[in-house]
Parts: C-alpha cells; structure tokens; sequence
C-alpha cells in the first residue's frame, strides 16, 4: 500500500517539499536571489525542448488524423472554448473588482517612459507570422510556430495524411521528445527549490507594499477560480466523475506553470497529464499548444485587475460601459499574449493605450509592475486551464461520453 502510493505520488510530493523549502529559505534569507540559476536552468531546458515538441506535435496531430474534418472540428471547438472560459473569467474579476475595489486611498504614481508601439497592422502580421523560416525556431514565435505547424500539418494531410511517410517521421518525433522531456522533468524538484526561493526573497517585501491589497485579491480570485470554476469545466467536458480524474491530475502542471511563470514550459507536463486522463493525442497535440498561446483565463482577469487599479489611481469611474470594453479587450488581447514570463507587455501596452491615452506614462509602468507580480497565479490559471479545457474539446469531438469510455476500458 505504502510503496504504490509513493510509487503514484512521491515525485509529486517532493517537488511540493522543493517549492515549501524554497519559500522559506527565500523568507529567512534575502541572499536566497543568488539561487536563481538553479531555476533559471530548469526553465531553459524545458524551452529548449518545447519548441520543436510544439511544432512536431500540432503537425504531427492534424497529419495523422483519418480526416481533415476532425482536424477543423478540434481546431474551432478550441478556439469557441478558450474565448468563452476568457469572457467568464473577465466578468467573475469585473464583479469582484466592485464588491472589492482596489484602491481605497490616493496613490503616487512617478511618470515613466513609453514606447510608441506597434500599429494594428504590425501587430497582427508580428503574432502571426514571421519574415524568415529560422525566425519560427524560438520561444519568442510561439504563435507564428502554431500557425505554421498548423499550415504543415494540413499540408500533410492534403498528400496522404497517416499514409505518408512524413507523418510517421512526425510522430515518431514528436513521442521522442516527449521521453527527452521526462528526462528533463526528474531535474525539476531542485529547479523549483531555486526558483521559489528567488521568487520570494525578490519580491517578499512587494507584496506588503502599496500593490499588497490589489495582489492579495488577484491571487484569491486566482484560486478561486480554479477551484469552483476548473470543476465544473471539467465536469461538463467530461461528465459524472471528471472533476474527481481532473484533481487527481492537476497538481503538476498547476505546479510547473506557477513555479515557472509559463504557459509555454508547462506544455509537456499538460501533456503527460492529458495522456495519463484518457484525452485523445490528436486533441491534446492541437489544444494544448495552442492553449499556451490563445488560452489565458488568468490574464484576461489581470487585465481587467490593472484597468480597475489604474481607473483608481487616476479618480476615474470604472462604469459598466467601460467595463464592457474593458471585458473585450480582456477576452481578445489575452488571445495574443505570449505564453513566455512577462510577455504580456504588449497587451498592457493595448489596455493603457484604449483607457488612458493621456495619462500612459505613468499607466503603462504601473501595468508592468502589477503585471511581473500576478505572473505566478495569471500563469497557473492559464497553463493549468488548458488541461482542463481538453476536457471540454473532448466532449465537442469525441462525444459526452468520452471520459466514462476511456475509464470502462482501463478496467477491462
């Protein structure tokens, strides 16, 4: 009894021992920042593989399909999905933003310098494409990779589909970095003691600051919502019992995404979790991926978290006609997001250059610094939210009855 339950969960239960010793080497000793590297490393190698393993999985999934129907069909069930779970996290942060405001007293905010930005135009062709072949080989082009992979795959598809031989080669790829990601992932406990450490001797003492009563709600909700509303996502992608299946999975790419800050370097752990759920590979190839991307439940609650805090600072009103737009530009700038730390500046950019174009030297700054302190639970929500998701595209592809299948057939 003992050694299966290790067997099971003594790996999860160390990496949980690694980020608790973390927090609390990085409490009792500000000198704990000089462990950085030790996480720095973990997350280099997990970028370093996810790359080509985005790549190879999206277009080794669309290859491989029977047809270029289910293809399509998994692809807009995603998309449908990720909006809609978006636009309800948006209006669940509006609501509590009122019951709760974030500023209660006047606040000083020093002006800072601004970059003039993209336009629209250059925005657009930037998140979807990229001017040479080599430019798509970096974790900076996430976005641009998915859409090529995509294109590849469907290309593949168009010349024969699982009877090439490029789509053999593709998934035969694709399951070999998934066994150089399990390598990866045994170096991950000493990676978390690191990082946690750093996290919480750097920014320890932000979070009593003048930002503490703003961070203190986000990262509630944050919970909160995974805890309520990750449940019933589950439970309707996936029917009676999924919720149960989905807890008994979600620790570790919860874990992964808040210790990293990455959707993109959470990628492999939402892939074994997926696997080991029952998901079908051709959905989790597509989603998963593109979830690290597209799907940011967590930023589009802190976007909506840094227009409430900047409407406070400033005496304005955050109305429900402004809280509308601030919803949209929530749901719709959180789509083009980056999934890397911190790559989120161009939406905030997009948020104070919409409500406060006159005072945008001293918003887009305050954005930035709310933006580095939520990373952690913005990420969690988002990357641990694509697993979740798949259940709901399962449900879209494979039937209602998906998950009751999959459990029948483990036990027979």
């Amino acid at each position: 009894m003992k050694s299966s339950f290790f067997k099971n969960y003594g790996f999860l239960l160390l990496m949980l021992l690694a980020i608790v010793a973390g927090c609390v080497v990085g409490a009792v000793w500000p000198g704990a920042t000089a462990l950085e590297p030790l996480g720095t490393v973990f997350v280099n190698l997990m970028f370093c593989v996810v790359v080509p393993m985005v790549f190879f999985s999206i277009s080794s999934a669309i290859a491989n399909m029977n047809n270029a129907r289910r293809a399509g069909k998994v692809m807009g069930s995603t998309v449908l999905t990720f909006l809609c779970t978006a636009g309800i996290a948006s209006v669940i942060t509006y609501a509590v933003v009122r019951i709760f405001p974030l500023v209660t007293g006047s606040y000083n905010a020093a002006p800072g310098e601004v970059d003039s930005g993209l336009g629209l135009a250059d925005l657009i062709i930037n998140f979807f494409t990229k001017p040479d072949f080599s430019e798509l080989w970096s974790r900076r082009a996430i976005l641009p990779l998915i859409v090529a992979a995509v294109i590849f795959g469907f290309g593949v598809q168009m010349a024969g589909g699982p009877k090439t031989m490029t789509a053999k080669l593709l998934a035969d790829v694709t399951n070999c970095i998934m066994k150089v990601v399990k390598i990866i992932t045994w170096y991950a406990p000493i990676g978390f003691f690191g990082f946690f450490a750093y996290l919480v001797a750097t920014y320890g003492p932000e979070l009593i600051g003048d930002y503490s009563r703003t961070l203190i709600i986000y990262y509630v909700l944050s919970f909160a919502y995974m805890f309520v509303f990750f449940p019933l996502y589950a439970r309707f992608g996936g029917g009676k019992g999924a919720a149960k299946v989905m807890w008994k999975h979600l620790f570790r790419p919860a874990a992964v995404s808040f210790g990293t800050c990455s959707s993109v370097a959470t990628i492999p752990t939402n892939m074994e979790a997926a696997e080991e759920t029952g998901i079908s590979r051709d959905i989790s190839d597509i989603v998963l991926p593109m979830g690290a991307t597209m799907h940011m439940d967590g930023s589009a609650m802190g976007a909506i978290i840094k227009v409430a805090f900047l409407f406070g600072i400033f005496g304005m009103d955050f109305s429900t006609g402004r809280a509308l737009l601030a919803i949209v530009v929530a749901v719709f700038s959180s789509v083009a997001m980056s999934g890397i730390p911190g790559g989120g500046g161009t939406g905030d950019l997009v948020l104070c250059t919409i409500f406060f174009p006159d005072q945008l030297a001293i918003a887009y700054p305050i954005s930035i610094a709310l933006a580095n302190l939520i990373d952690p639970p913005a990420t969690m929500v988002n990357a641990a939210g694509d697993y979740v998701v798949s259940f709901i595209v399962s449900r879209f592809v494979d039937g209602k009855n998906w998950l009751q299948k999959k459990l029948r057939g483990s036990e027979s």
